[in-house]
């Protein structure tokens, strides 16, 4: 048997996952639990009695959600490990129960595959805080908290930030950070601190070493 790997030509152009489609039982009932997330509804487009798509957009997502009737064969409520970042867990998890999810406490785990743990990670690390919650046909929904990506999972030549929030937290972290970094220099007050913090910034997000 012989096996042909393929090389991927350069600039062959961006694949951006646009939708996921999950299976609902009752649309109608799945479009009210998803607009009192607060997420943004782009779609509720009707073709006779066959089908019917439904987009929503979770607040800041780059990405979307889809269902409806026609949409998918899958059973209702089989989606699962549908993984939604945040900065900051415990916010999003407040948000989210506020608003009518029914949202697991915050757990999180010592390494990969180990058991929860109650509370959120004591040491504040990326990737391991998690808060669980299902819409009401059963659909799984998996929040995690991410401050700081691994090593080559974002390019560092483009840092964004979805939404007011994940840029208001990403500000308060270089600010403690340089907070430490001006103890460390004499506590004398920093007049590139605007450098110092947008270096950080972008480190971080792309898991690059941090300033000192």
């Amino acid at each position: 048997m012989t096996t042909i790997i393929e090389s991927v030509p350069e600039n062959a152009g961006d694949l951006k996952l646009e939708v996921v489609a999950i299976p609902v039982s009752d649309v109608d009932r799945a479009k009210r639990f998803y607009s009192g997330l607060r997420w943004r509804l782009d779609a509720d487009f009707i073709v006779g009695d066959s089908f019917r798509v439904v987009q929503f957009t979770p607040p800041g997502s780059p990405a979307s959600i889809h269902f409806g009737t026609g949409i998918t064969a899958a059973a209702p409520g089989s989606a699962s490990g549908l993984y939604l970042v945040v900065s900051d867990i415990e916010a999003a998890r407040a948000e989210l129960a506020a608003n009518g999810a029914d949202v697991s406490e915050v757990f999180h785990r010592a390494g990969p595959g180990q058991p929860p743990i109650a509370g959120r990670d004591p040491e504040g690390r990326s990737y391991v805080s998690y808060a669980n919650f299902s819409d009401p046909d059963g659909n799984g929904w998996l929040l995690q908290e991410v401050t700081t990506r691994l090593p080559g999972r974002v390019d560092a030549e483009a840092t964004t930030f979805a939404s007011v929030q994940g840029l208001a937290a990403a500000l308060r972290r270089a600010a403690a950070a340089h907070g430490e970094h001006e103890k460390r220099v004499g506590g004398q007050h920093d007049e590139n601190w605007p450098d110092w913090y947008a270096a950080y910034m972008v480190a971080e997000q792309a898991g690059e070493p941090l300033p000192q």
